[in-house]
């Protein structure tokens, strides 16, 4: 192959050395004649040039190529081009090249898996459209076959018919800055679902939206037609029986893991509500798995205690934009609020029974954290699955303390003669039973049918009852807007699941002070528990507003 060398006599600085480095190499400098380089057809290609790019870059430095040399480029330029084609078979996406690709795909690594059977280069279905657009700009003619296109209109321009809050307005600029991709994370209250409802007003694109429970699913479709001017047959739910795609689709996590492959052509943006459950093992395959490029994550507590918040930074584009409660409360957009712990003590026969247990699970594990215990255990070990059970035992012991009952109902009782509206947290549905029968108060667990509990938050929304007993499914999708009170009678011990529980009292209302009890076994892992969340949560509140004790 004929060599196209040539020299560049002046000094040149970085910007234009590495200006040149787009179209040649560097072959080091020769005393009288400057610079020497030669042309490398590959880095033209690469960069996604062509000979009168060449040309401009060279006469920048008064390089002239000869009519001869000008033609040979152009005909080189030719036959190295590149083709790909992009075909669909069933659920894969395959990259079939002819000829070779070579640096062309050096930074596409993490999109493209190589097949050595076949030859050809299996897309990951959520980088499809980033392939494409890659390979595109770099000059290599891409020919897709997929039938599927990045940007899928919705049939109507869909008009936002809210306003937005600054903060809201920041949220969605920040995320259109960001290719239209990234997390929002807001407090419950602070009305991401509205952010989310004005950025597909602005992309308007076919949407698949995720919500976490078949309630946040219906309350996003009041929204969306509550905040636009949306057709009711432009909104469609895909969940058990029900199962219709429209131009805007709402499913649930389930339903969108078992589908989503089905689902997936037919939407350029992904919402995904709640979405720290994103990247559990099982619900990433929905982000894998989506072709649309355009994609918002919605969250009042991305961290995970596991970690894993950090893989969403390739799901869904990182975190974007963020708040904390203390920051929107200072500002007035939620309620102030308290967070005030209050101690109680074991039984006496409970104090026995959490001793004869305590002493039973050190005798076997020692020290060593319950972390290992519990992965030694999935690996079999007979003594490590003995203490598993009994530290589950003991936890049980303490959650059901006899003592929290008189504690949550003086707790009650005081806030009732404030007017309060009290939503009271628990873990167990056998406890919530309980409660609900101690106090007199509305039940709602997962187990209860959608009328029953749309009925009872109905009846707590228009104050016919004031107290609600709930288990975890009221940590998140509920909308109980008015409630000033919580009661957390057992937890997870997890700041998420604090937060999440804090969120359900902050949406703001004249006068309106939120004040969230703990109740806690004294000289207990819960005590425990208690003092490591609040010094984690000083990340996200003002001093003050947390009763340290």
């Amino acid at each position: 192959m004929r060599r196209l060398e040539f020299y560049v006599d002046q000094w040149l600085s970085d910007e234009e050395f590495y200006e040149l480095l787009k179209i040649a190499r560097y072959l080091g400098r020769e005393p009288g004649k400057g610079s020497r380089f030669v042309l490398d057809i590959d880095r033209v290609i690469k960069n996604g040039l062509d000979v009168d790019d060449v040309v401009s870059i060279l006469n920048k430095y008064d390089v002239e190529l000869e009519p001869e040399e000008l033609e040979y480029l152009e005909d080189l330029l030719a036959k190295s081009r590149v083709r790909v084609v992009v075909k669909k078979y069933g659920d894969e996406f395959i990259l079939e090249p002819q000829g070779y690709l070579g640096e062309l795909i050096d930074d596409l690594k993490h999109a493209l898996v190589y097949d050595r059977e076949r030859k050809v280069f299996k897309i990951k279905p959520m980088y499809l459209f980033e392939v494409i657009d890659v390979l595109s700009k770099r000059g290599v003619k891409v020919e897709n076959q997929t039938g599927l296109s990045p940007y899928l209109e919705l049939p109507i321009k869909l008009k936002f018919l809210g306003t937005l809050r600054d903060y809201q307005q920041e949220a969605l600029r920040a995320w259109a800055l960001n290719k239209y991709r990234g997390v929002v994370a807001l407090p419950t209250g602070s009305g991401k679902t509205v952010i989310a409802i004005a950025a597909m007003a602005l992309v308007n694109v076919r949407t698949l939206i995720v919500a976490f429970t078949k309630e946040q699913m219906f309350q996003w479709a009041e929204q969306i037609r509550k905040f636009t001017h949306a057709p009711k047959n432009l909104i469609g739910f895909y969940y058990s029986e029900d199962k219709r795609i429209a131009p805007i689709t709402i499913t649930t996590y389930q339903s969108a893991y078992r589908h989503i492959t089905k689902l997936s052509p037919y939407f350029s943006l992904l919402i995904v509500d709640e979405v720290h459950h994103l990247p559990a093992d099982k619900f990433r395959f929905i982000a894998t798995n989506s072709v649309a490029p355009m994609r918002m994550g919605l969250s009042a507590t991305v961290v995970r205690e596991d970690g894993r918040h950090k893989e969403l930074f390739p799901l869904m584009g990182g975190v974007v934009y963020s708040k904390s409660p203390s920051e929107l409360t200072a500002q007035g957009y939620l309620a102030p609020f308290r967070i005030i712990t209050i101690k109680v003590d074991l039984k006496p026969d409970e104090r026995k029974r959490y001793r004869e247990l305590l002493s039973a699970y050190r005798s076997i594990v020692g020290y060593t954290s319950f972390e290992e215990v519990l992965r030694a255990a999935k690996m079999g070990d007979e003594m490590a699955i003995k203490a598993v059970k009994i530290h589950n035992e003991l936890r049980q012991l303490v959650h059901n303390s006899q003592s929290k009952f008189g504690a949550v109902k003086r707790i009650v009782e005081e806030e009732l003669k404030r007017g309060s509206k009290i939503i009271v947290f628990t873990q167990y549905v056998e406890q919530a039973h309980k409660l609900g029968e101690y106090l007199g108060a509305n039940v709602i667990t997962g187990e209860i049918n959608e009328e029953v509990r749309r009925r009872r938050l109905q009846q707590f929304r228009k104050g016919l009852s004031r107290v609600l007993v709930v288990t975890t499914v009221g940590d998140e999708g509920l909308d109980i807007p008015d409630a000033n009170v919580g009661v957390i009678v057992t937890g997870t011990g997890s700041r998420r699941q604090f937060i999440q529980r804090l969120g359900r009292l902050l949406r703001p209302a004249p006068g309106k002070e939120a004040r969230l009890y703990e109740v806690v076994v004294r000289n207990t892992f819960e005590e425990i528990e208690s003092r490591r969340r609040k010094q984690l949560l000083k990340t996200s509140f003002e001093e003050g507003s947390i009763n340290p004790s």
